[in-house]
Parts: C-alpha cells; sequence; structure tokens
C-alpha cells in the first residue's frame, strides 16, 4: 500500500519550534515534488513550502524565513522545520507527494493530516 505519514506535530507556545516529518512507503519509484499545506480551523488549505526535484524550494510569504523544508530521497521523506512559530501558524498541516509508482502511472499522494497548535 502506498502512502504517506505524518509525524512531529504537537502543541507549542508561541515562539517556539517543531519539526514534521513524512515518511513515503509502498511502490513508489520517483518523486518530483514535496508539497506542505495546512488548513487552519475555519479556512481553506493553503500552500506553505514546496520542493522540486532539483532543489528549487519556495514558501508562502507568511511563513518565509521561518519554515524550511527539506528532502531526503533516497529515504523518501520530506521535512518541515518550523521556527518562531506563531499562533497564526495553528492548523492541520499536510504532506503531499507527486511523481511515479513502480508499476507505472503517476502518483499524488497526501497524507492524513497532523495538528499544530500554537499557543500565544
Amino acid at each position: 500500500q502506498v502512502q504517506l505519514v505524518e509525524s512531529g506535530g504537537g502543541l507549542v507556545q508561541a515562539g517556539g519550534s517543531l519539526r514534521l516529518s513524512c515518511a513515503g512507503s509502498g511502490s513508489i519509484s520517483s518523486i518530483n515534488a514535496m508539497n506542505w499545506y495546512r488548513q487552519p480551523p475555519g479556512k481553506l488549505r493553503e500552500l506553505v513550502a514546496f520542493s522540486t526535484r532539483d532543489g528549487s524550494t519556495n514558501y508562502a510569504d507568511s511563513v518565509k524565513g521561518r519554515f524550511t523544508i527539506s528532502r531526503d530521497n533516497a529515504k523518501k521523506t520530506m521535512y518541515l522545520q518550523m521556527n518562531s512559530l506563531k499562533p497564526e501558524d495553528t492548523a492541520v498541516y499536510y504532506c503531499n507527494m507527486r511523481g511515479a509508482l513502480v508499476f507505472g502511472g503517476g502518483m499524488d499522494l497526501w497524507g492524513k493530516g497532523i495538528l499544530v497548535t500554537v499557543s500565544s
């Protein structure tokens, strides 16, 4: 079964840090884009950060300078280091991987989401 599993969420005080991980498993052949999204309470899901296979990264303006996305292609794992957290960063965070499967066909995988709560 091909799936993504997130870990590392939880409750943190404003100004603190958390590191999210997302591990892929199953018949994944290659991963092109690795993305982190989030959905704050009562709001739409938004793209937080993305990483392409060639190493390019980009971030939402609201997290630039505070969040860092990284990846380990060999381990099929991606990370989101979140520093200087603010209460407005409170959301369910989702990882997303796009690429190809071992037995052919494209891949657009989503994790189930992990809650990050930042208290003021």
